[in-house]
Order: C-alpha cells, then sequence, then structure tokens
C-alpha cells in the first residue's frame, strides 16, 4: 500500500501555538496510509508583483514544489481578525501564481483552532472561498472547528479533550477516503 504524503500548513508561525499542537494531533491520528510533513514558510517574503516579475524567490519554490508533490494539504488555522491570518494568506498568494499553480485539484482539508468559544468559523468559511477560486478540491464534511482551545490542551501541547481527539481523527479518516476519491475522478 502506497503511503499518502501530506503537506501540513500552520496558519500560525508560534511554535506553541494550540494551531501547531492541533496539526501535530491529526498527524498522529491520521490512518497509517498517511504520513504528514509540515511544511514551514517562515521565509516566504510579503507578496510583490515586482519580486515576482524577477522570479519566484526560493522559499516560494520550495513550498508550490512541496505542495504539487504531495497527495493532500491539511491546513490548520487560527482566526485573525474574523479572518485568515495574513501570513498565510500572503503563502496561498504566492503559491497560487503562475498557471502551473499547485492547488488545481489538489485534495485539501482544514480545521481551525481558537481559544474562544466558536473555533475560528468565520475564517474557515473565507479560507475556503479561497481554495475555491484556486480550484482546490477542499473536503466539505466533516468541519471541525476546536473552541475554548485552552481547556483543551495541556502545558506541553497534548490535547487532553477526548471529543476534539475524535473529530480530528474522523475527519483524517474522511481525508483519506477524499484523496482516494478525488484520485479516481482525475481517473
Amino acid at each position: 500500500m502506497t503511503t499518502l504524503d501530506i503537506v501540513g500548513l500552520c496558519g500560525s508561525l508560534r511554535k506553541a501555538s494550540y494551531n501547531r499542537h492541533a496539526l501535530r494531533l491529526a498527524g498522529e491520528l491520521m490512518p497509517a496510509s498517511m504520513k504528514l510533513d509540515v511544511v514551514e514558510w517562515r521565509e516566504v517574503p510579503v507578496f510583490d508583483a515586482d519580486v515576482l516579475a524577477a522570479g519566484l524567490p526560493p522559499a516560494v519554490a520550495a513550498v508550490r514544489e512541496r505542495i504539487r508533490h504531495a497527495d493532500g494539504v491539511l491546513i490548520v488555522t487560527p482566526e485573525y481578525n474574523f479572518s485568515i491570518p495574513g501570513g498565510l494568506k500572503n503563502v496561498l498568494d504566492w503559491t497560487s501564481r503562475g498557471e502551473d499553480q499547485p492547488w488545481a485539484g489538489k485534495p485539501v482539508a482544514m480545521f481551525t483552532v481558537s481559544p474562544g468559544p466558536v473555533g475560528g468559523a468565520r475564517v474557515q468559511y473565507d479560507l475556503r472561498k479561497v481554495m475555491l477560486f484556486l480550484n482546490a478540491m477542499t473536503l466539505v464534511k466533516p468541519e471541525v472547528f476546536v473552541g475554548m482551545a485552552g481547556g483543551k490542551f495541556d502545558a506541553e501541547g497534548r490535547c487532553t479533550d477526548e471529543a476534539t481527539r475524535k473529530f480530528i481523527g474522523d475527519q483524517m479518516a474522511s481525508f483519506e477516503r477524499w484523496i482516494g476519491a478525488v484520485a479516481r475522478m482525475k481517473g
């Protein structure tokens, strides 16, 4: 059986963010046929069309190629000001440039983690709109919104909430099936 190569993108750069903890948890809860590789994007510069005209910066090219060669992408992000964190949106803008953009037809799953009660619902809907425009094949259900994250992770970043573990594990199992369904659609 082939191992599915999953790229993980975290919308927060902070090492101890709840989203980073949850992304690691998703990797632990993935079916055995999936392997998560969290791609760091800290070195991606702010999008600038003048820079693009001179060629893709190496950090952007590396992220684009990693996405291109992955079987699927998992995005886990916080909500900033009711929407997508600027840094993550910048990565999406950069990686979508060019006729060979890697998102077209790419299976994508997402979930959001927040210390607030709604678990990042607003960012998820904005992110889904962006993924739709990029022609990504976004998993629709199950949706996962992890709210009140402060009470669901311990000081070492381990998830202590069984319901959260179940929601994320169920989504990863659905993502595995979704990747297979997208592959069959492509024929």
